[in-house]
């Protein structure tokens, strides 16, 4: 008999425990995770004009050089890390086929593409109490006129290294957290709501 290979991912086990947290608090507070996230981390020169350049078509967007902001279209997007560094995410299953448009569109340039897929899983807390519940462990400030949408920034959480991120207007963040670190997070999380 043969194993089969079972995906399962980080946060599997409290779905329920998300769905309660947000019938509890009314629709005030939710916690989603979508797992699955393809993840690529790209290092490259920035300064390289040519080659910010050659990756725009690819992305579809041009790659964000100023610090803490994001470049986005549709489901593809690239969080900006470092000077040097960015982290390209988009849907479950297109992990491959983005590193390898990255490597066609860079060619014999000098960067490093590494797929991080499986590193983290991404929760998404959303509501109106969203950024009360994220401010008792993150220690910037989620008011949209400083972490307003298209930022991101990477800063812990309760002691664990996550990468935040703010898509739109709606009182809603992404979280990029650390498998190893999920279990750690979504229970501290709860914690923290049920005060």
């Amino acid at each position: 008999m043969i194993a089969e290979a079972v995906r399962r991912s980080a946060l599997a086990d409290y779905a329920h425990r998300f769905a309660t947290l947000s019938t509890t608090t009314g629709g005030d507070l939710s916690i989603h995770e979508h797992p699955f996230v393809s993840q690529i981390n790209l290092r490259a020169d920035p300064n390289d004009r040519r080659l910010i350049q050659e990756l725009e078509p690819v992305l579809g967007f041009a790659l964000p050089v100023v610090p803490n902001t994001v470049g986005s279209l549709d489901d593809r997007r690239a969080l900006w890390l470092g000077p040097d560094e960015w982290l390209v995410v988009g849907p479950d299953g297109q992990q491959e086929a983005i590193e390898r448009a990255l490597h066609n569109a860079l060619g014999g340039t000098f960067r490093s593409l590494v797929d991080v897929s499986a590193n983290r899983t991404l929760l998404e807390i959303r509501g109106p109490k969203a950024s009360e519940l994220l401010a008792h462990g993150i220690p910037i400030d989620l008011e949209a006129r400083s972490f307003g949408p298209g930022r991101c920034s990477q800063t812990l959480l309760a002691k664990a290294q996550v990468i935040i991120e703010r898509r739109s207007d709606d009182p809603a963040f992404h979280l990029y957290i650390r498998s190893t670190f999920a279990s750690y997070v979504a229970d501290w999380l709860l914690d923290a709501a049920a005060e």
